[in-house]
């Protein structure tokens, strides 16, 4: 490929490999089936190499394609990211409610508790970091950058005071298609440590939370480790290998059965979700109207 990634047809491929056709990837991103071909079909030139197998049945991804999707699922991911962060720094100029929020707390519950803030203060202007758990915490410890955090790892950090907002679950996925998907037996914990996993990059709560469950079972290192949730989403649904999410993360997947859930027989993946702030400093104004909404 050139220098410079065509962003546009990468994001068609991958909804190629999630949906299973160029049709239905074509409806996904809003253009027309024979544009779609015409994109992928110069994706592939520029890539030279086969991407994708056409079928009567639909497309294909081939191996050359499936690293490119996971590849891309990683700049992708990226691009958003970049795209949010300077939504982020914008608003957060004149933000009166600084909060930094995991990527799992942020996607599935901060919406809803901020619509409760702000029926009870609805002048409030909140500005808000995404990120992972360790990176909140280093922001917060900060003081002068954000008002309170929110964070799901197992633990909190020296010099944090914190108090439990809410609980959540761990749980692995994989594709229908995948040989785990018509297991009658739940996996063991040695069964999941010996496979390589698409999982959250270190720092973030999940993979934290991921690895001191599987500690005592000498896991083997990673498939991929992506930083959002989106990316390692995509990278499960794209077949690449099993992933490890929150509940939360994956639920529009659960109902829609691009993703199926494996049981673990005897592995504990639940955590508490946490706010946090500075130690000595006493929460007030719209931080503290936010915990008692919560």
């Amino acid at each position: 490929m050139s220098d410079e990634p065509d962003l546009e047809s990468l994001r068609l491929l991958v909804q190629v490999a999630e949906l299973g056709s160029v049709g239905k990837a074509a409806r996904a991103v809003g253009i027309a089936q024979p544009s779609a071909t015409k994109r992928l079909a110069a994706l592939e030139r520029r890539a030279r190499l086969p991407l994708l197998v056409r079928t009567p049945q639909g497309s294909v991804l081939t191996d050359d394609g499936k690293l490119v999707v996971a590849w891309a699922v990683t700049l992708l991911a990226a691009a958003d990211e970049f795209r949010t962060s300077l939504s982020a720094l914008r608003a957060d100029r004149a933000a009166t409610l600084r909060i930094a929020a995991s990527m799992t707390i942020a996607e599935a519950l901060l919406p809803r508790w901020l619509s409760h803030l702000r029926a009870q203060e609805p002048s409030v202007h909140v500005g808000l970091t995404v990120t992972n758990s360790a990176e909140v915490a280093r922001l917060v410890l900060k003081a002068a950058d954000v008002d309170v955090g929110f964070v799901e790892g197992p633990g909190v950090l020296d010099g944090l005071a914190s108090r439990v907002v809410g609980t959540d679950e761990l749980i692995v996925v994989v594709t229908p298609a995948h040989p785990w998907a018509r297991r009658r037996r739940p996996l063991t914990a040695p069964e999941l440590a010996a496979t390589p996993l698409v999982v959250r990059e270190a720092g973030s709560g999940t993979r934290e939370t991921l690895d001191r469950a599987l500690a005592r079972h000498d896991p083997v290192t990673p498939q991929l480790a992506l930083g959002s949730n989106a990316a390692v989403k995509g990278a499960a649904v794209a077949g690449i290998a099993p992933a490890v999410l929150s509940r939360h993360a994956v639920e529009a997947e659960l109902t829609a059965g691009t993703l199926v859930p494996i049981g673990v027989a005897d592995l504990r993946l639940d955590r508490r979700l946490r706010a946090v702030w500075p130690k000595g400093r006493r929460l007030t104004g719209p931080a503290a109207t936010l915990l008692q909404v919560i």
